[in-house]
């Protein structure tokens, strides 16, 4: 399964905006991760448009997480910004050709589908199953329990809050 760069990024930005506690702006986030900021945006957009992020407007606006990183999987984040098709579409190949199967003895799906279909729903399934809040957690393990209050500094010195 191929993802796109943007899912990275997203993932990225909703855990750090578990640190948070005040909105976060795009270009802060990009600056944090040394990306695009324009790009970014199209990312945080998508975002919002599934209901993850909020975006505040005004001069100490920026970005928050909507719900409680408990209740965000990473399958949520990957469907905001790539969207929600499978990853394999069928095109009933078996039906031409040569020897093609006539439709009317295509009642199920064929053998290939069936195994793709089914490594989809379980790659979805294991996105499911982590969090924003699991990969908080994880960051945390990976670099110590200073990580976020260290985000956290970062972004509040930016806006004069530090």
């Amino acid at each position: 399964m191929k993802m796109s760069g943007g899912v990275e990024w997203a993932l990225h930005c909703c855990v750090v905006l578990t640190a948070a506690r005040q909105p976060v702006p795009a270009v802060r986030l990009a600056e944090l991760h040394d990306v695009s900021a324009s790009y970014l945006a199209k990312q945080l957009q998508g975002l919002s448009r599934a209901g993850l992020v909020q975006s505040v407007q005004g001069q100490s606006g920026g970005y928050l997480l909507t719900r409680a990183p408990e209740l965000i999987t990473v399958l949520d984040v990957v469907e905001a910004v790539d969207g929600p098709r499978p990853a394999f579409v069928c095109t009933e190949i078996r039906q031409r050709g040569p020897l093609a199967t006539p439709a009317e003895s295509c009642l199920v799906p064929c053998a290939i589908s069936r195994a793709m279909t089914a490594a989809d729903a379980a790659w979805r399934a294991a996105l499911r199953a982590v969090t924003i809040a699991d990969l908080a957690r994880d960051v945390t393990s990976d670099y110590g329990p200073d990580t976020f209050a260290g985000i956290r500094g970062w972004l509040a010195a930016a806006d004069g809050h530090a």
